[in-house]
């Protein structure tokens, strides 16, 4: 008898545990949710990841349906019928904004039909911005959202939900919120997806490829356009098991403004179940397109051939003809064969850059990575590095140390001298080229747009064209030897000569270190220039030590250098922005804030640069900060947006693909008569910018 008692106490007591437990946690769930609002098709409520907004600037939400069997939700873009949840949060407190994300969502198929949405459970994850961080945030949601088997019903919903400002811990919803976060569609590179191309393969088809690893099952897309180009359901092709994927999609007619080419760039969502990709881009002209003035391939090399030749001109490369200048000085009197060797160096350098850039360019693509001409140049690594190759170069100019060579790598034919400067003329080919990339040419950014939006042949060969074209005096001398064997022989007059160009190399080392400190911050900048002296210093003074522990000093000056900008790069500011704001002209890029302003009938002109284009900085002091244009940039009826590319930003990227372009300088003119934007070459002048304002400034007709 008293083991049964004592049998009963301990259920009873287990189960009060586990009642007080599960109360406990209901009422933190209850904490954490509005009230279910229910309807015959289903329910809806706002669930927060948080049981208080802590210290945070943002708090993780949901808005949680529960939709019964056959019953249906939107996407975004619904497709040929219905309308996406809004959500009115006027009455909030304490709340600045709130942004949906969208999960990967499924296609609808119904009596010839293409919508696009959620059916049963789904939770859209929703980041609260707060206008206090630390302070309590009430919550008012006005939903409305249209849910449809064979009929659709319009509904209504009124959600509060009340954060305190305690901790920020996690709340039984922080799972299922963060479930559907992993299946909201992002960069393809972090779900195995890369975008191959997308072309018009006709004047109303367009043809998607994307490769996948792992491979895909049951792939479909969606696609968007600003305005409002729908597309029927695509046909779609895996090849190489399921690693490729090819999307064949017609345009629907009567649909956007413009046809398929020339109406702004699409955004992609590819879905394979719950995995998703989306990206941003331009659709290419392709196979048989029917695109009046779509320009050729064989057209496109010509370009790139001529922009490539004037890249030679640009101040980019202007450092870099010093060591031309200094080649042809030291071929004074020599015989014409070895001229032609060390100017074909030369050029197999440019040419070979080139080519690396491309496949570079081609392996960023197939990443998912945003491309672009110059784009290196907004890595902090990449400009360490080539801080410490100027230096190298000026120290070796200013007769610090000899670049010695394994007798291995010269034959028995050639003299270690004469090869030691084959390889020399072949690396400072490569220099020329790396160095150009900052500035961009006349036709360079027509030649590099057409190549980067299509696919690797067309890169490859556009980017052989322009090395090519670079290389072209180099190749000039080749053909004609004579052009420097009469210059002066060398003398004592080449080593001032030198000296001089070392300091120019300085110069360009200078700006180097600018344009890092604006990226990584001026510590990471000071302590690369400093450790950029001790190595001259080491090369310089220390001639007498042994030449392998002078050369192990500065490997290891240079690793110093490297570690130092991965250590202590910091999150630059926005001063040249802010300085600009405050100047009253420029005020910063704001893609929607374009289109706002045209449809009030202002003009607006668009400056897209960066701290290491010195195109950029050419056009602002020759044409944009100087009278007239400059004056015109000043009046009431023109809104002035500087959009700053030193850094990486998604954002411009995406804006330069809609032109087809993929370097700066870039400039563009928008008004009544000219809603979709005018593009400026990429050298200004006064005429070009004055002539795009008058044109914008006309009445739409």
């Amino acid at each position: 008898m008293h083991q049964v008692n004592m049998k009963r106490w301990v259920i009873g007591f287990t189960v009060a545990v586990f009642t007080i437990a599960i109360g406990i946690a209901g009422a933190k769930a209850d904490d954490a949710a509005s009230p279910w609002t229910q309807n015959a098709q289903g329910q809806v409520r706002l669930i927060s990841a948080v049981t208080g907004v802590g210290t945070a600037e943002r708090v993780q939400l949901g808005l949680q349906f529960q939709n019964k069997p056959g019953w249906k939700i939107y996407w975004r873009s619904p497709g040929d019928a219905g309308l996406p949840p809004q959500i009115d949060w006027g009455a909030s407190s304490n709340l600045a904004g709130a942004d949906i994300a969208w999960p990967a969502p499924h296609r609808f198929s119904y009596t010839g039909l293409e919508t696009i949405g959620y059916e049963d459970e789904i939770v859209l994850p929703i980041a609260a911005r707060l206008t206090k961080p630390g302070e309590p945030l009430a919550l008012s949601a006005k939903l409305d959202y249209l849910i449809c088997a064979e009929i659709c019903v319009p509904r209504h919903a009124d959600l509060a939900l009340t954060l305190g400002n305690g901790p920020a811990d996690p709340t039984p919803f922080a799972h299922l919120i963060s479930r559907f976060l992993a299946r909201v569609p992002g960069p393809g590179a972090l779900q195995g997806m890369a975008l191959l191309s997308a072309n018009a393969t006709t004047a109303d088809t367009l043809q998607v490829t994307v490769s996948a690893d792992p491979p895909l099952k049951a792939p479909d897309i969606f696609i968007e356009r600003a305005d409002g180009l729908a597309f029927a359901a695509p046909q779609v092709k895996l090849e190489s098991g399921g690693t490729k994927a090819v999307f064949t999609l017609k345009a629907e007619p009567n649909t956007g403004q413009n046809g398929l080419i020339g109406g702004g760039p699409l955004t992609l969502t590819v879905v394979d179940g719950d995995r998703g990709m989306e990206v941003t881009t331009p659709v290419a002209a392709g196979g048989n397109a029917a695109t009046a003035g779509a320009p050729s391939l064989f057209a496109m090399l010509g370009i790139a051939l001529l922009g490539g030749l004037i890249l030679n001109l640009m101040p980019c490369v202007l450092p870099v003809l010093s060591l031309k200048l200094l080649a042809m000085a030291g071929h004074g009197g020599e015989a014409s064969r070895k001229i032609r060797i060390n100017f074909l160096a030369s050029a197999a350098g440019i040419l070979v850059s080139f080519l690396a850039l491309a496949a570079a360019a081609i392996g960023a693509r197939e990443a998912g990575m945003a491309i672009g001409w110059g784009i290196q140049f907004q890595q902090p690594l990449f400009l360490a590095a080539m801080v410490a190759l100027v230096t190298l170069f000026s120290a070796n100019l200013f007769g610090f140390y000899e670049i010695p060579l394994p007798h291995w790598l010269v034959p028995d034919r050639v003299t270690h001298h004469e090869m030691r400067g084959h390889v020399g003329h072949f690396f400072q080919g490569a220099f020329a080229t790396l160095l150009a990339t900052p500035c961009s040419a006349p036709f360079l950014g027509t030649a590099v747009g057409f190549a980067l939006a299509r696919g690797a042949i067309e890169i490859v060969a556009i980017f052989a064209a322009l090395g090519i074209g670079m290389a072209l005096p180099y190749l000039a001398v080749t053909v004609w030897p004579g052009l420097v064997r009469h210059m002066p022989r060398p003398g004592r007059w080449m080593i001032v000569l030198k000296s001089i160009l070392g300091v120019a190399l300085i110069a360009t080392a200078g700006w180097l270190l600018f344009v890092m400190a604006t990226e990584a911050g001026a510590r990471a900048a000071w302590i690369v220039a400093a450790l950029m002296i001790a190595a001259l210093l080491v090369l310089g003074v220390g001639r007498r030590v042994a030449a392998p522990l002078r050369v192990a000093a500065v490997v290891v000056l240079v690793i110093a250098a490297a570690a130092a900008v991965t250590v202590w790069t910091s999150v630059p500011s926005e001063a040249r922005v802010a300085d600009a704001v405050t100047a009253g002209k420029w005020q910063p890029f704001d893609r929607a804030g374009i289109d706002q302003a045209v449809a009030s009938g202002k003009v607006v002109v668009v400056d897209v640069t960066a701290d290491w284009c010195l195109t950029c900085k050419l056009n602002k002091r020759a044409v944009l900060d100087r009278a007239p244009v400059a004056d015109h940039l000043m009046a009431p009826n023109v809104v002035a947006m500087l959009a700053d590319w030193t850094r990486p930003d998604d954002g411009i990227a995406a804006y330069l693909a809609s032109f087809d372009r993929y370097g700066i300088p870039f400039n563009a003119v928008y008004g009544p008569g000219a809603p979709k934007g005018i593009a400026l070459p990429e050298l200004l002048t006064d005429e070009a910018v004055l002539d795009a304002l008058a044109r914008a400034s006309k009445p739409a007709s």
